[in-house]
């Protein structure tokens, strides 16, 4: 997965709009629109930028390195319990337990 794919990622798990990413973390939304469009890769000060924002920490050892570890609390987009995925999920399994279970 490319870095511009990773910030995208990270945005959407924490369900924020790109104009609220970048003014959490400083990045101009013009530099965002064009890494989220797959037409730049964004530098280290990009990145420095977000995993220096506080929100965004948790992504940081994945961000860099693509590895995770939950128990100092470093995990990617898709364990987010903000994470967009989760929500997928969450609503697949109530829809599968209402067809199945009648609830």
């Amino acid at each position: 997965m490319k870095m511009s794919q990773k910030i995208k990622a990270i945005r959407k798990a924490e369900g924020l709009t790109q104009i609220t990413f970048c003014k959490i973390n400083g990045i101009a939304l013009s530099s965002l629109k064009n890494y989220e469009g797959g037409h730049a890769e964004p530098g280290l000060q990009p990145i420095l930028q977000i995993t220096n924002t506080s929100l965004f920490e948790k992504y940081t050892l994945w961000l860099m390195t693509n590895k995770v570890k939950p128990g100092p609390g470093q995990i990617e987009p898709a364990f987010s319990l903000s994470g967009s995925e989760i929500s997928e999920k969450k609503d697949q399994r109530k829809s599968f337990h209402t067809k199945v279970n009648g609830c």
